[in-house]
C-alpha cells in the first residue's frame, strides 16, 4: 500500500479547497501550492463515477471487529494537519462544504458561511466563535474507532494519518448529528436525511476500499439494504 507523505496530504486537502471554492484560489501561494502542483480532481472524479458502490462493497473483506487492539484517537492524529501558513484541515473542509463564506483577517480561516447539512437537511448559519463554532463539526465518515477495529490497526502511522485527514473521509455536518453518530457504523446509525443515505454509504465504502479496511456482517447487510434503493450509486474518489 502506498505511503502518503504529509506534503501530499496537504496538497490533496488544499487542492479540494481551491477547486470547490473559487475565492480560496487567492490563498494558493500563501498555502505553498501552485496550480501546477495540484492534482486533477475533476479527472479523478470522472473515473470514480464508473465504479458502483454496490460492486465495490462486494470486494471488501467481511470480518468481525477486532477487539484485541485497543483504540486511541492519537493513533491517527493529535490535531488537524497544519501547513506552514497555519491553515488546517478543518478550514479546508469548511471552505469546501460551506457557501457564502467570509474569511477572518484575510486568512484561510472561515469566519462565517452557510451549510446545507447533508445529515439532517437543515440549513445552518455558521459563525466562528467559542460558543458558536461547534454548530458545524467535521465528521469522519468512517469513524476512526470503526476504522481501527476493521483493519486500520494494521496500517502504518502515515497511513492512519491519511485516513484521519483525507477529504474523502471528512464532511462538514450538523454538530448534534455528529455527536449522535459518534463512532457508530452503518448498521446502527444512518443520516436522518434519507436523501443522503446512499451517498453516505457509498462514501464509507470508498474509504474502506481505499485503505483496505473490512466491513462487519451487520455493517455490510445495512449497506446492501441502502444501496438496493440506489443500485447506480457511484463510489467517491476512487479510480479504475
Amino acid at each position: 500500500m502506498r505511503r502518503i507523505s504529509a506534503v501530499i496530504i496537504a496538497a490533496l486537502l488544499f487542492g479540494v479547497l481551491i477547486l470547490t471554492n473559487p475565492k480560496a484560489y487567492e490563498y494558493a501561494s500563501m498555502l505553498g501550492f501552485s496550480d501546477e502542483k495540484l492534482p486533477d480532481y475533476k479527472a479523478e472524479q470522472s473515473k470514480a463515477d464508473s465504479l458502483l458502490a454496490k460492486d465495490v462493497l462486494e470486494d471488501l473483506a467481511v470480518k468481525e471487529k477486532d477487539t484485541e487492539h485497543k483504540y486511541y484517537r492519537k493513533q491517527f492524529y493529535d490535531s488537524w494537519a497544519i501547513t506552514d501558513s497555519g491553515c488546517n484541515t478543518r478550514e479546508a473542509i469548511l471552505a469546501r462544504d460551506l457557501t457564502d463564506i467570509s474569511y477572518k483577517d484575510e486568512t484561510c480561516k472561515v469566519a462565517t458561511g452557510t451549510l446545507i447539512d447533508p445529515y439532517t437537511g437543515k440549513t445552518i448559519k455558521f459563525e466562528r466563535g467559542d460558543s458558536t463554532s461547534a454548530a458545524v463539526q467535521i465528521d469522519h465518515v468512517v469513524a476512526l474507532s470503526n476504522a481501527w477495529s476493521t483493519g486500520a490497526y494494521l496500517l502504518t502511522p502515515e497511513e492512519r494519518l491519511a485516513v484521519s485527514q483525507d477529504p474523502l473521509n471528512l464532511l462538514a455536518v450538523d454538530g448534534p448529528a455528529n455527536q449522535e453518530k459518534s463512532d457508530q457504523a452503518a448498521d446502527t446509525w444512518l443520516p436522518s436525511n434519507t436523501d443522503f443515505q446512499c451517498q453516505y454509504v457509498a462514501r464509507q465504502i470508498s474509504v474502506k476500499y481505499k485503505y483496505h479496511l473490512w466491513v462487519t456482517p451487520p455493517e455490510k447487510l445495512a449497506m446492501q439494504k441502502v444501496l438496493a434503493t440506489c443500485p447506480e450509486e457511484p463510489t467517491r474518489g476512487l479510480q479504475n
